[in-house]
């Protein structure tokens, strides 16, 4: 698969303004400031594809990316507080309708950060997955924020927090340093295939 050819095609805002599934679906979910949109670039060959911003509870849009043969998925950052009630809610209704109406989802890339256990919204959601039987793996972000002795201990450790998800798949990675894309593009590939 060629990870070079992309275009972005659309953002939507409601789950109804979605078109129908033509095309498998890779899914990047995670918190706000967990660096989705740095992940997706990374694993994209691109600076900006999709919009970083410093700020978080930016992408309040459910923003697709079209590749040769699947398209990406970049899910509004959940679990930021500093978000109006309504604005919330909406967010909550484009996410349960994008998972309620039938695509074609091939993987979901659940995006952790590795320096912290999982928020109650993390779990919430790999529990969402897990029970619902999705094919999801988890990209542990920033692990260039590491020190080479701390890695290891924190993927112990979060193995452990996870110990309840039987067969998961976690990938330590870093959008600075390209480490763990090779290994989350492979996931893609496989799951695209299968």
């Amino acid at each position: 698969m060629n990870f070079h050819i992309v275009e972005f095609e659309a953002a939507y805002g409601k789950s109804k303004q979605i078109p129908k599934s033509d095309l498998p679906e890779i899914v990047f979910s995670g918190k706000s400031n967990v660096g989705k949109s740095s992940l997706i670039n990374k694993l994209l060959y691109r600076k900006s594809i999709a919009r970083v911003s410093a700020t978080p509870g930016k992408t309040t849009t459910i923003n697709f990316f079209k590749l040769n043969g699947c398209r990406f998925a970049d899910l509004p950052g959940y679990g930021y507080a500093k978000v109006a009630k309504g604005e919330k809610e909406r967010w909550a209704e484009l996410v349960e309708g994008y998972f309620a109406s039938e695509r074609d989802i091939a993987l979901i890339v659940q995006i952790c950060d590795i320096r912290h256990s999982p928020t109650k919204d993390d779990m919430d959601m790999i529990d969402f997955l897990y029970s619902t039987g999705h094919n999801f793996i988890i990209a542990l972000t920033k692990l260039d924020k590491l020190k080479n002795s701390q890695k290891q201990a924190r993927i112990d450790t979060l193995k452990e927090e996870l110990s309840a998800y039987e067969g998961i798949t976690l990938i330590p990675c870093s959008s600075q340093t390209g480490e763990g894309m090779d290994e989350i593009r492979s996931e893609i590939e496989k799951a695209l295939t299968d």
